[in-house]
């Protein structure tokens, strides 16, 4: 079994994107994994597992001091779930806020987000393919050995880039100076 092409990857998540108003909210978000995974299901469960395995690829790319900094940030705070819930948030955000956000993870400004919306997760993105797929055992057993096909670290990030503290205002006012404008 394969992983997802990138190009398709994207593809179906901002086809879910059409027509949401607002994809920045948490409600907004999970409405984009319920389409998703709508589609994952009318592709099948190949496509379903494929999906996941991008997505796993996508988590370790972006497992980032900088951007969990960001998310931090925006978040008011950030445990190890909740930037795993933050990136499935920013996955609904499309590929095109995606990418700027590895690149510069201070690009989220751009967003306006509210500094007081800090229910910034879509955790139902972590499971899109698993409920397209359906039976968890036989899910798990088609990831598995699907990932085997590939080097471990295309899905096990370890954090990328240099540690900071999360908590130095001047240290995140260096690293993200226009998210740290609205909500240091």
């Amino acid at each position: 079994m394969a992983i997802m092409d990138r190009d398709q990857f994207w593809a179906i998540v901002d086809r879910a994107r059409e027509g949401i108003d607002d994809t920045r909210s948490g409600e907004g978000a999970a409405i984009v994994a319920g389409r998703i995974g709508n589609r994952l299901t009318e592709l099948g469960r190949e496509a379903a597992v494929a999906f996941d395995l991008r997505y796993d690829a996508l988590g370790a790319e972006s497992y980032d001091w900088n951007l969990w900094g960001a998310a931090y940030l925006m978040k008011g705070g950030c445990s190890d779930d909740a930037f795993d819930y933050f990136r499935g948030w920013l996955v609904a955000q499309g590929r095109s806020t995606w990418e700027q956000a590895l690149q510069d993870p201070d690009t989220l400004a751009e967003l306006g987000i509210d500094p007081d919306d800090d229910f910034l997760e879509c955790e139902e993105m972590l499971g899109v393919g698993r409920a397209a797929f359906g039976e968890d055992t036989d899910y798990y057993i088609a990831v598995d050995a699907a990932r085997a096909e590939f080097p471990a670290d295309t899905f096990n990030g370890r954090l990328l880039g240099d540690d900071f503290d999360h908590n130095d205002d001047e240290a995140v006012r260096v690293r993200c100076p226009r998210l740290a404008e609205t909500y240091l």
